[in-house]
This record gives structure tokens, C-alpha cells and sequence, in this order.
């Protein structure tokens, strides 16, 4: 794996901020093995809930703070949040890391990002790791994902709970500030988990935690996104993973994935949700260093 001219306190442990096109630029390092850069999903969501300790003991892995979120810096105009903002972000972060050839992780709306700079930057990719996501989105995603939504209480009929949980996620779509916005996020996690009402205190403290950013989660990016044409160029070796029970990026797009990528391995985890590296950490940690044997 080729590199360029290495930047030892780039990849130090902590904290690391740098300036893209004016703007602040976050991101983390922890670990120890080849660089793994993740980028989370949203758009709009904070880093930390894509943290996974076991992918530390295997990988550099360097969680992205995408622009909007955090501690990173906002944009002017939010009609800026586009996907092809954070791939340049994410390409600020790669060159800056000094590495020749990164794997990459993206989660959800992070796997849109990484699928495109797979795309554009080729000869910077090492593997990928397409987690939760899918090479499309569109009319039938969305009727897809919200059917899944509706069908939710039926899913959980001994949990009154459930059946407030698709006005929740309705009311993410009607924030227009960060607190209702992460309140409604909040309230929707539970359709995200394969089973929540069974694990609720396992997972409380993941829900109590995340948060999320209205200026990022409220653009319109009015390019859709599709690479079905444009995938079969994505040579770098792939992992595909997806829960059984995800609503909105489910196992029908991770097939399609898998079936589009020249070399791809495709892992449906039967107990997880969106939110595998949190339901099933083991089986979801094999299958992203399984790219290390290839």
C-alpha cells in the first residue's frame, strides 16, 4: 500500500482540527492498524454514536466530524449541506491524514459519501466498509422506508410505546431547531433497532446520547442520488452489511450493493437494525476486518 509523505500527529490519539475552504474541520483518532476513516450518517448526526472500540484493536480508525455537526464548523447558506460538500470534506481529511490508501466506513447517509468518493478518488481507497446504506434513494427508497415505519406497532403490539414512535419520527422532518430536532430523534430510535423494547436498557444510554444538527439534516440536496450505473467502477474490495430488520436502508438495497461491486462480500446480521455495531458489536466488527484478509 503505497503512501505519501506520513503525518505522524495527524493520526495522534484525540482530537484534531484542521480548516477546509475557511471552515473548521473535526475529527478523531483512536486505535492501532491500517487507517480506517468512518464517516456517520444523518446528514446532521454527531460521530460518537459510530464509535466502536473493537474496530480500535484492528484499525487507526478515524471517526469524521462532517461539517455542520459538533464541534466542526457550520455552513452559510445550509442549501450548501450537498453530498458532493462532504466528499470534498472527506477528501480534505484523507490528504490530510497523509496516507496513500485509506479503508473507509460509512454508515447510512455516510455510505452515500464514501460510495461517491469511492467514485472520484479510486486510487486513495484501500476497502470499504458500505454499512446500512444503499446505492439509491428516491421515490421507492423512501415509500420502501416509510411502509417499514407504519408497520412498526404492528411489529411491537405488547408495547403501547410503539405506536407513538411513527409520529416521532414525522416530527424530524418538522424540526427547525436542534432541540426538537434531537428530541424527535430520540423518540424515533426505537424503529431502528431490531429489537429495542427487549434491549431498552441496554440501549438507553446510546439513545440518551445521540444528537443531531438542523442546519445539515434540513438540506435539501436537490441532485438524487444513484450510482447503479456508475458502481461497477468501484474496484476497491467491499464489504456490504445490513441489518435484517433496517427499515430504511434494508436488505433489499445492500443486495443491490452487493451484486453491482466488482468485489464485495455481503453480510446480513439476522438480530440488528440500523444500528448493527451496537446490537451485534461481534459480528459486526468480523465483518469489517474480514476486508484485512483480503
Amino acid at each position: 500500500m503505497g503512501s505519501t509523505s506520513h503525518d505522524v500527529s495527524a493520526l495522534a490519539p484525540g482530537a484534531h482540527t484542521f480548516t477546509v475552504d475557511g471552515v473548521r474541520q473535526v475529527y478523531h483518532v483512536a486505535g492501532t492498524g491500517p487507517v480506517c476513516v468512518a464517516h456517520p450518517g444523518g446528514p446532521g448526526i454527531e460521530w460518537a454514536y459510530l464509535r466502536t472500540p473493537s474496530l480500535e484493536a484492528h484499525f487507526t480508525m478515524v471517526y469524521v466530524e462532517p461539517v455542520g455537526t459538533g464541534a466542526s464548523g457550520q455552513l452559510n447558506d445550509p442549501s450548501e449541506y450537498r453530498l458532493d460538500r462532504y466528499v470534498r470534506f472527506l477528501h480534505a481529511i484523507v490528504a490530510h491524514l497523509g496516507e496513500g490508501r485509506v479503508y473507509l466506513l460509512g454508515h447510512s447517509h455516510g455510505g452515500f459519501v464514501v460510495q461517491r468518493y469511492a467514485l472520484a478518488y479510486p486510487d486513495r481507497v484501500a476497502g470499504l466498509a458500505l454499512y446500512d446504506t444503499s446505492p439509491v434513494t428516491g421515490a421507492e427508497f423512501w415509500a420502501e422506508a416509510m411502509a417499514g415505519l407504519a408497520a412498526y406497532p404492528q411489529r411491537h403490539p405488547d408495547r403501547p410505546e410503539a405506536a407513538e414512535v411513527p409520529a416521532a419520527f414525522a416530527q424530524i422532518g418538522a424540526a427547525t431547531d436542534d432541540e426538537s430536532l434531537v428530541a424527535a430523534l430520540r423518540a424515533a430510535l426505537p424503529a431502528y433497532f431490531a429489537d429495542f423494547w427487549g434491549r431498552q436498557d441496554e440501549f438507553a444510554e446510546f439513545q440518551a446520547a445521540v444528537r443531531i444538527w438542523s442546519g445539515p439534516a434540513g438540506a435539501q440536496d436537490p441532485t438524487p442520488f444513484d450510482v447503479r450505473d456508475n458502481f461497477g467502477e468501484i474496484t476497491a474490495p467491499a464489504v456490504v452489511i445490513v441489518g435484517a430488520h433496517d427499515f430504511i436502508c434494508g436488505p433489499r438495497f445492500a443486495e443491490q450493493l452487493h451484486a453491482g461491486l466488482p468485489d464485495s462480500r455481503l453480510v446480513v446480521l439476522e438480530h440488528s437494525g440500523h444500528f448493527a455495531h451496537i446490537e451485534q458489536p461481534a459480528e459486526f466488527t468480523a465483518a469489517v476486518v474480514g476486508l484485512l484478509q483480503r
